[in-house]
């Protein structure tokens, strides 16, 4: 028997459309983590960065949140999530 399988996206833009903004969790790891109820300030996001081993500059917040989202989305799919073909990861 294969694992299940989640659809992200579902479930994700549901996520958003509870939150009454406008998310694009698709592309923004700040809008991401604000669809998961998440803490998305600087200071989470560095944590976070800490937490999942990132070794760049965490003072460059740009390059920290694109590699954030990218490792956010491979987690998804590596554990059984379905992403839809415009998340680039």
């Amino acid at each position: 028997m294969s694992p299940a399988t989640v659809d992200v996206a579902d479930i994700l833009d549901k996520a958003a459309a509870k939150t009454g903004e406008k998310l694009e969790w698709r592309t923004s790891i700040v809008d991401l983590m604000k669809a998961l109820s998440l803490d998305s300030s600087l200071v989470a996001r560095k944590e976070l960065a800490a937490e999942l081993k990132y070794s760049g500059d965490s003072n460059d917040s740009a390059k920290m949140n694109v590699w954030l989202h990218q490792q956010m989305m491979k987690n998804l799919a590596a554990n059984g999530g379905t992403l839809p073909a415009d998340v680039k990861w």
